[in-house]
Order: structure tokens, then sequence, then C-alpha cells
């Protein structure tokens, strides 16, 4: 297996708000792109890191990430995130099996659970991580409640995302033949009509959107520092 990440630091992280963007955000005095990137240390096959980030930021990502010793690569980040992945995506080395795609701001993701999503990708083609739904889900039409949704199949997706290399490459091609946008490559590859497998994650593998999510991280880290 020879495998490539990207990892996606191009947001402007507009909910959190703040002249930092959240890749940068310190949790437990490091950087969000540094805590994250040390979970992919270990990943079984990794050949390269492709950190997608906007272009002025390229040298600070790779000033934080350089003592961690990755074999590196930088994309620049386009306006939304489908075009970042696809910037990386343009990017994977020509042996690359597996392509991992992983945002930078979940940075308590397990090394197992990296593991385990790249193994299922291996077989499968495609896989993700995720949870399933604990909470009952109402949709509804404006401020009204419309029906209470089943939720024994329901999940809720996380990154990483883990593919074939040739399959992630085809989805986003065809992604933009058809000018067809996704909120994560996993759909991409599911309107090819081709399997994704599910890979249990954990809701400690939160994406750190708001100061609340960051306090959370802090919080569920104090006890280990």
């Amino acid at each position: 297996m020879n495998a490539n990440i990207i990892l996606v630091a191009g947001g402007r992280g507009r909910r959190f708000g703040g002249s930092v963007a959240k890749q940068f955000q310190l949790l437990a005095g490091t950087p969000l792109l540094v805590w994250t990137a040390r979970r992919f240390r270990d990943a079984p096959g990794l050949t390269r890191m492709i950190v997608v980030a906007a272009p002025e930021e390229h040298a600070r990502c790779q000033t934080l990430l350089a003592p961690l010793g990755l074999p590196l690569r930088f994309a620049a980040a386009g306006p939304e995130r489908q075009q970042s992945v696809a910037a990386g995506v343009a990017l994977l080395d020509p042996d690359c099996t597996i392509a991992v795609v992983h945002d930078a701001v979940r940075p308590l993701v397990e090394p197992a659970e990296i593991a385990a999503c790249m193994r299922a990708a291996h077989e499968t083609g495609a896989a993700i991580l995720a949870t399933p739904v604990a909470d009952t889900v109402k949709r509804c039409a404006g401020e009204r409640v419309v029906e209470t949704v089943p939720r024994g199949a329901l999940w809720l997706a996380q990154t990483p995302q883990a593919f074939r290399a040739d399959v992630l490459r085809r989805a986003h091609a065809e992604a933009t033949r058809d000018r067809v946008t996704a909120t994560d490559d996993a759909a991409l590859v599911e309107r090819l009509g081709l399997p994704v497998a599910l890979v249990l994650g954990s809701p400690r593998n939160r994406k750190i959107t708001t100061r609340d999510d960051l306090a959370w991280a802090e919080a569920l880290l104090a006890p280990l520092m």
C-alpha cells in the first residue's frame, strides 16, 4: 500500500471568528494543524502528506510541520472544500494506491481509526469514518415539524475518508465535468454507483468549528496533559 494523505487546511474559519484561521488556533499550546498531522505519522504505507492551504500560508505550514519529519507537498486551496480536495488529488503520487482525505481541524482522530478506514478502502474501494445518529431526528418546514425520521439507518460522516486512488481521481474528474458539488468526497464516489464502506468512528473525532468546540477539546485533553 502506497498511501497519500490529503490534509485539507484551507478554511477561513468564518464561524470560528477572529483573525487567526482555525487550523492555526492553539489546542493545549499546539496548533490544530500540528495536532492533526501527528495523528498520521504512523498511517499504513504513508509516502506523502499533501497539505492544501492558502498559498500565502504554505511557508507557515512548512515551518510548523517540518519537525514531524513527514514527506510534505503543498497544494493551493480553492474557494470551496471540493476544489481544495481536487487540488490535492491532482498532486497524488503516480504510484499512490490509497488516498486519504482528512480535515485539518479534526485533531483527535485515533491512529487506529485511520488505519481501519484505510484497510477498508483497500478492500472495498472507498470507506469513511462515521458515527450512528443518537438523537431523534425531525424533518421541518419553516418552524414546524413535518415528520420524525427513523434514525436506525442514519450515520454522521466524519473524516478521514479513504479511497483507492483511481476511484478518487475518477470521482473528482466526473464531478468537475458534470459540474456537480457535494459536501464530502464519499458523495462523489456514491454518484458513480460504487460502494462506500462504513467504519465506526468516535464522538471524540469532532470537527473544531466554533470556540465552544475548541474549549471542549481542551477540557477533554486536560486530564492527559
